[in-house]
């Protein structure tokens, strides 16, 4: 990761996310998805102007659709925010601005 995102997939995601120790930012994407493919600089640079404070990690929902399924994903892109392996906070869509992502993160 060296401070950029993280690719979660069902093997690593309970470690990477259920157990992390810091805030978590895990966002249910598709290569297909415009607005996806839009918020994703803006995730990679919260990622890289947070490093030790906060993970942002990443679902391919098609390569990873039972994690998507285990979600209750339908509409992408999708986040969650996970504290202490709990969910903190959800929303949808790439509307959200940097200051907004990062108050629901506590940065």
């Amino acid at each position: 990761m060296a401070g950029g995102t993280l690719t979660l997939t069902q093997a690593n995601f309970e470690q990477s996310v259920l157990k992390s120790p810091m805030p978590v930012l895990v966002d249910f994407w598709a290569e297909w998805c415009g607005p996806c493919r839009m918020i994703a600089p803006l995730l990679e640079q919260i990622a890289k102007d947070h490093p030790g404070k906060v993970v942002v990690g990443k679902v391919n929902v098609d390569q990873e659709q039972a994690l998507a399924a285990k979600y209750g994903i339908q509409s992408i892109p999708a986040f969650f925010i996970f504290k202490n392996g709990e969910i903190t906070d959800q929303f949808i869509g790439a509307q959200h601005s940097r200051q907004s992502i990062e108050s629901k993160l506590g940065l």
